[in-house]
This record gives structure tokens, sequence and C-alpha cells, in this order.
């Protein structure tokens, strides 16, 4: 069965057959009715090589994220893709486990496989792969990175907006000394989240203390060694803001295994608000970076660009927000 045969059977020409099947709008709805009717009840599957070599494009789009055992990455992949399917497009997906090595070879799939564009939220970016996607006048659109240029947007972070509310709900419940467990070191989404807590404590007439500043990886295991290093000190944090929600898993971890708890000991802050944080035990309070609209905004920096891979890209921002639940309380009296 091929485009012809559905084209006889339904009455029409196979030119309106393949404007059908690329969604034009330059065939009557009842026509366009009929010819959908026949592909089902034939269950014909269209060529996918062909419309690429006939129209430049091929419906898909790449998706690259680090880790999939990061609920978030999980839950932005349903959205983006729920997102392309309402739009009768697919995905390429591809994991880089955080190692950089893996980006040429991924980027490599994507050429081949001749995306129209590419949505790259892994933070280990080399410049080489990026100019080769550039240079194949294929899209990309990436997340905080906050560089644009001709074929290149980016979706940034507004962290100042969630964070602010934070430290501002902390100094409400009368905490001083706020300590910050960051990402993964070498990272730019780490060194922005980093700059957006010092200037929201700042804000606040509070001031940074650099020994409560230490350094995790995004796991859990980060959190938990982070938290561990806090709690050995005698000057401790009485409130923790952390670069993600695994991160305050662990770190509420390292306190449960000191016999300690939140927030009767020590206040707890995540971020990101991923689904576990509503069923965890205290409930997470969280910094909610909105995974549906972020993936909104990939989809439609990825649409306008596909348009022209030449013209100049956009920056797409994602607003933050606080999430107060059940591990930030009152700062613990001075002993």
């Amino acid at each position: 069965m091929d485009m012809r045969e559905i084209a006889k059977i339904a009455g029409v020409s196979s030119a309106t057959v393949s404007r059908v099947i690329n969604g034009s709008s330059l065939v009557r709805p009842e026509t366009a009715e009929r010819v959908r009717q026949v592909i089902s009840e034939t269950k014909f599957v269209p060529n996918g090589s062909a419309t690429t070599l006939k129209y430049g494009r091929s419906g898909s789009y790449g998706l690259i994220i680090p880790d999939m055992t990061n609920p978030f990455f999980s839950e932005f992949l349903r959205s983006f893709e729920g997102i392309l399917v309402a739009k009768r497009q697919d995905m390429l997906m591809a994991l880089t486990d955080h190692r950089a090595s893996r980006m040429q070879d991924t980027i490599h799939r994507m050429l081949v496989r001749q995306v129209d564009g590419v949505a790259l939220l892994a933070s280990e970016i080399e410049t080489e792969p990026i100019e080769t996607l550039i240079h194949n006048r294929v899209p990309l659109v990436t997340m905080d990175r906050r560089l644009v240029g001709q074929g290149l947007s980016d979706v940034t972070v507004n962290y100042a907006t969630g964070l602010n509310q934070a430290v501002e709900h902390l100094k409400h419940l009368r905490h001083q000394k706020i300590g910050y467990i960051g990402g993964s070191s070498g990272l730019s989404i780490s060194d922005h989240r980093l700059q957006a807590f010092v200037k929201a404590v700042e804000r606040v007439g509070l001031k940074v203390d650099p020994k409560f500043l230490v350094t995790g990886n995004y796991r859990i295991s980060g959190g938990e060694a982070a938290m561990a290093e806090l709690l050995a000190r005698k000057d401790r944090p009485t409130a923790i803001i952390t670069a993600n929600d695994l991160t305050a898993m662990g770190a509420l971890h390292a306190l449960h295994k000191q016999g300690l708890s939140a927030p009767k000991d020590l206040s707890i802050i995540g971020f990101d608000d991923i689904e576990l944080c509503d069923i965890f035990d205290p409930p997470l309070t969280t910094i909610r970076l909105p995974r549906h609209e972020m993936a909104e905004k990939f989809a439609a920096a990825l649409e306008s660009s596909a348009k022209d891979p030449h013209a100049d890209g956009k920056i797409y921002t994602v607003k933050t927000s606080l999430v107060v639940r059940g591990t930030t309380g009152p700062a613990p009296k001075r002993r």
C-alpha cells in the first residue's frame, strides 16, 4: 500500500493525500476527513524518509537530557512529548549520563535522523557539538545557558523569584544562619543558582557565611554527604536551601541518621518541586520550577527557529515560586 493507492481509494490526487498527511490547510475539511478515514481503515503508514526528502523537514525534534534517574527530567519529558504529540511531531531522545564525551555521538545521531531542532537540557556543553548543529542549520535550544545567537535560543530560569520568596520565608521564621548545598561544580547552571542564592540572602539584610556554602552533585548521595559535612561543624546553619529536590532528600536522610529532624532541628528547602516532594515524610518545602511551562517554552523556541534556522534566537524565561510544606519551621532556640 502506497500513497497512490490511498489516493485512488479516496478519489483524490496523490498530492492531496500528501497535503493531508503533512497537515496542510489547502485541503477542504470534508476531503481531508475522507482521506484520513481511508488511511485509518487501510492502516497506512507514511514514509517518513520520503517526506523529509520532499519537504526538507522530518517533523521530529531531538531531546538531550543528562539523567533519567532524576524525576525532574522524566517529568519534563512527559510534558514535552505530550506537546509534540499534540502537534503530530516525533521526538528522538538521548542521554548524556552527565558525560561530555557522549555529546558528540549524540549530536551525530540527531543529524543522521535529520531532526528539525534540538532541545538540550544537559549542562555539560562543549562548543564543537553546538557549532556542528548550527553549521548544519539545525536550531538548538539550551537550558539556562543564557546565550543566544544564529539558530541558538535559550530557556532561562528566573531563580530570583523563588529564592527571594524562600529567603524571606526563612527570615520570617527568625532564621539568621542560612546555608546552601549547591550542584556539581564547574557547571554554569550551578553558578547561576548559587549567585541567585547569595543575592537573595543579601537582599533581606543577612550575611552569607562562606562556611555554610557546600557543594553537592544534584543527587541524593551528594546532598547526604554535604549535610553530614555541615552537621560535623560546631557552628551550624539553622536552615538550608539546596540546588534541587534530590539534594534536599539526601540532606534530610543525613539529618535523620544523626537523630535530628526537620523542621525541629533544621529547616530544609529544595528546588524543582518534583512529584515526590508532596509524599515525602515530612512533605518537602521547595521552590517550584514548572516543567510543563518549561516544555512549552522549549517547543515554542524550536518551532520558531525551525522556520528560519539562520535567524537570531531568543531568550525565553521561566519563573520560579516557593511552595511551603512541612520541612520549614521556626529557627531553633539557642542552647
